[in-house]
């Protein structure tokens, strides 16, 4: 009889690469994935043809509304919600083919496609060629937004939540709003995609910062997969129909960000399919260990510290009380935002913030409370290893450890826990799944 341990080989998303590291079989408690992964064979030879078909297909067949090329006649001015550099979204292959179905429609439009930053930096001209590419970039009208211009903003009136909500007068001023996403589980909005193109999308600062404010992120329901009593959607909502937004066309992608599936049509219906579709493909049971291995999924996503933030709260929901979490990240972008970083860095204890936070009133919420409010949630109840190339000394000032592997990771981890043999679960795409108990 072979008493040896067998061991497991574990690819994890890291950038435009992986990380693989090898555990014994029997500590694997789980490796917790979507049902999105595309079959073996199936290579990326021909993708974009299919995807393309998948995009044509639900354009050909939306929900609760007129083909958009029916919907778009008469309509002279029209802009195109698109998501920023931060997100996956394909748009090299879904932008032209709705520009197409718009001019099929309504050969003279006047079109605008504008960049949803919400309060992220501008994408750059570089970053927009990655997105698009350059004919489109050189022949189409691009406007990035930007929530602090007040030249552009309009105040519509008041949210469900009583903050006011102010939006870019590029979307309301065009006789047609259409937007494109992509859906996937969000951390505390429930899903991405859909109404979330225009708030945060393409609104105003405070409006944001309100929507995000400390009361509604340590709400219940504001977790992934939950929009029915969750306060960010019900205010994103509401946004999106002020706004007027009349058509969208979300994908559903696979993990190399390839297009699996697509709804076009009415911005709440069809979002709400499209919600179900992913929640069938990405939902997955619990299932708790001391150590937790996990990853943003990689480029654009583990671009920085704040986006892995993401990654983080996922890995919580199957960590022991007082356990690991091992977070892989490229963070090319370093810790993404100076608010976010001086908060640990600079600020109290992880308790003592969460304290702070939750005496903020909405209008009071400052840039990326919310994030280091989840983070500081996180640090009370576990403790984060990164393992990153970023500088030792940036992660151990947000009250995290470092690593250079997952190997010296796990070994941390071990000694933390004081048992060489605790039980790892891993989730690779932490953004990726939606853990239900």
């Amino acid at each position: 009889m072979d008493n040896r341990c067998k061991h497991m080989e574990i690819k994890i998303p890291y950038g435009k690469e992986t990380m693989t590291f090898r555990a014994d079989d029997n500590r694997v408690s789980a490796v917790l994935t979507p049902k999105r992964r595309r079959a073996e064979g199936e290579h990326a030879a021909n993708m974009s043809q299919t995807e393309a078909e998948t995009v044509r297909q639900a354009l050909s067949a939306p929900i609760a509304a007129k083909p958009l090329r029916e919907s778009v006649k008469g309509k002279k001015r029209i802009t195109v919600i698109s998501c920023d550099h931060t997100r996956p979204m394909p748009s090299r292959i879904t932008m032209p083919i709705l520009l197409e179905e718009i001019r099929k429609g309504q050969p003279d439009a006047d079109i605008t496609i504008l960049v949803a930053t919400g309060l992220h930096r501008a994408s750059t001209r570089e970053e927009l060629i990655e997105k698009y590419g350059a004919d489109l970039v050189n022949r189409e009208t691009i406007i990035v937004h930007d929530c602090h211009d007040e030249r552009n903003l309009r105040n519509l009136g008041v949210l469900p939540s009583g903050a006011d909500l102010v939006l870019s007068t590029h979307t309301l001023d065009a006789d047609i709003l259409i937007a494109e996403g992509f859906i996937e589980p969000h951390f505390f909005a429930g899903f991405s995609g859909g109404r979330k193109s225009v708030l945060p999308g393409v609104a105003g600062y405070k409006c944001v910062t309100a929507n995000h404010c400390a009361e509604f992120i340590a709400h219940k329901n504001a977790a992934a997969g939950v929009m029915d009593g969750n306060p960010i959607h019900t205010d994103m909502a509401f946004a999106a129909e002020k706004a007027g937004l009349a058509f969208i066309l979300n994908v559903l992608l696979d993990d190399r960000r390839c297009i699996v599936d697509a709804v076009a049509g009415d911005a709440i219906l069809a979002h709400e399919e499209g919600c179900r579709r992913l929640l069938n493909r990405t939902s997955t049971k619990a299932v708790r260990a001391p150590i937790v291995v996990t990853s943003n999924g990689g480029y654009p996503l583990d671009r920085n510290i704040y986006q892995m933030v993401k990654c983080m709260s996922v890995a919580e929901q199957c960590c022991d009380a007082n356990g690991v979490i091992i977070a892989v990240g490229e963070c090319r972008d370093g810790h993404g935002g100076e608010r976010f970083f001086n908060d640990f860095a600079h600020g109290d204890d992880p308790e003592t913030l969460t304290r702070q936070f939750l005496r903020r009133n909405r209008n009071e919420t400052a840039t990326d409370q919310w994030q280091s409010q989840i983070l500081a949630r996180i640090l009370t109840r576990q403790t984060v290893i990164m393992v990153t190339p970023l500088q030792k000394e940036t992660v151990e000032k947000m009250g995290m450890r470092s690593a250079e592997t997952i190997e010296e990771a796990l070994s941390v981890a071990e000694e933390l826990m004081g048992d060489r043999e605790a039980k790892i679960v891993v989730i690779p795409e932490g953004m990726g799944v939606i853990v239900t108990r």
